[in-house]
């Protein structure tokens, strides 16, 4: 026998642990509550630096959170209609869409009623997207942006028909603007939202800003702001946890696969691009409700912002409610204080980006943490150099936050494969 026949097979080496392939990391809930008490510890040294103490207070929490719900609401519609595969960048329509209706039921009966009106006029716009893209085929991007420019025109028209005219006309309606109508039950957590208070007007580091945050979840709190988290919550277990959520989910990633296992692909897409009109007219409801009425122009972009804040988090519901909260935290902040806490927001902008910067540095990469370094910076040096920021940066710093957001974020998107993809009927056979 030869030695080769009789040698021994040797184990093999072990091999070095790799790193997934992905590059992804999953975050456990040791590690969250590490990054939530470091961006409160940020938080709280910014305020004390700056003095501008609006940055944690009750009020501008409570306004971050009203400010989050319309967008984060848009950006769930928008991952309810891309997860079976329809882009929808109509979503600003079927806000607007939302606004008028639930305005017009809303000043004549009461504001459930009008939230219901606004589901049903953003369902409506959902459909007529669905129609228009799934049955005829029509790219979704062609077919998203008619429904923006559809959607304002026609509620432009009824408005001069029906906010303009007779009894709507004398109770204060106008060719812009609906007759006032009343708001939804909000709520506070008797006896702690006072302490809260209390604890935060004394402005301990740390504590006070603490107390602010809590506060601000805890003190008047709109019901459809509720309801709004038990969407979220809802579309994760429908969507990740039942049978219809896969058969949905797989109509985005492989229509013809799921096509050949027997699902109707069609129906499944109808369903989506229906429920995910319903919710971005919820989403423009909240916003007519919140101010009483209906005013041209209400939406004010916040539809796109919510695909956005739908990108920041991956197509999850999650990563979504983050990028709502911190753009409605940005648009809460230039609301409030202008210019003062907008020109504090600098100095936070420059500390993220200095630790965004040495965790891609860390994770390997080279070009985007320079980037990042460039960015933090000029916004230093910014915040160094003077006292305020002008009046057209206050405006517009939602949308400077949502683009900085968007440009220099960390993660790897993976939107659903067949996203946009044109499908017909039959395909699977």
């Amino acid at each position: 026998m030869s030695a080769t026949a009789t040698q021994t097979p040797q184990p093999a080496a072990p091999r070095a642990k790799e790193r997934p392939a992905t590059g992804r990391i999953r975050l456990s809930t040791p590690m969250l509550l590490l990054i939530v008490a470091g961006a409160l510890i940020v938080l709280s040294a910014v305020r004390a630096i700056t003095g501008a103490e609006d940055v944690t207070s009750s009020g501008q929490v409570a306004g971050a959170l009203a400010g989050a719900v319309p967008i984060g609401l848009a950006g769930l519609a928008g991952l309810w209609s891309e997860r079976a595969g329809v882009v929808n960048i109509g979503l600003e329509g079927m806000m607007i869409l939302g606004t008028f209706f639930g305005a017009w039921a809303g000043w004549q009966t009461n504001p459930w009623l009008a939230v219901l009106a606004g589901v049903l006029g953003g369902a409506l716009g959902g459909l007529v997207h669905a129609v228009v893209t799934v049955t005829f085929g029509v790219d979704h991007i062609i077919a998203g942006v008619a429904m923006n420019i559809l959607a304002a025109g026609v509620t432009q028209y009824l408005a001069k028909r029906l906010f303009n005219v007779g009894d709507a006309a004398q109770k204060g309606g106008t060719p812009k603007q609906s007759p006032p109508m009343d708001d939804v039950k909000h709520f506070t957590v008797p006896g702690l939202s006072h302490w809260l208070h209390t604890v935060e007007t004394h402005h301990w580091f740390l504590v006070s800003d603490l107390a602010g945050i809590i506060g601000g979840l805890v003190t008047g709190i709109s019901a459809l702001t509720l309801l709004a988290l038990v969407l979220f919550v809802a579309t994760f277990f429908v969507l990740w946890r039942t049978p219809f959520g896969l058969r949905l989910r797989s109509c985005g990633e492989n229509p013809v696969a799921a096509e050949s296992l027997g699902v109707n692909v069609y129906t499944y897409k109808y369903a989506a691009v229906v429920i995910s009109g319903a919710l971005a007219g919820l989403g423009g409801v909240f916003l007519a409700i919140g101010t009483h009425f209906y005013l041209e122009g209400q939406t004010g972009g916040r539809g796109y912002i919510g695909l956005a804040a739908m990108i920041f988090g991956n197509w999850r519901p999650g990563g979504l409610a983050m990028g709502a909260g911190l753009f409605g935290y940005a648009d809460s902040l230039q609301l409030r204080n202008g210019g003062p806490s907008v020109h504090a927001l600098l100095l936070l902008i420059a500390v993220l980006l200095v630790a965004m910067a040495v965790w891609r540095f860390y994770r390997g990469a080279r070009l985007a943490p320079a980037v990042a370094l460039g960015f933090a910076v000029l916004l230093s040096l910014w915040y160094t150099f003077t006292d305020s920021v002008p009046d057209e940066v206050v405006q517009g710093t939602p949308y400077v936050v949502t683009l900085l957001v968007m440009g220099l974020s960390a993660q790897r998107l993976r939107m659903p494969k067949a996203d946009g993809l044109p499908y017909r009927k039959g395909q699977g056979h």
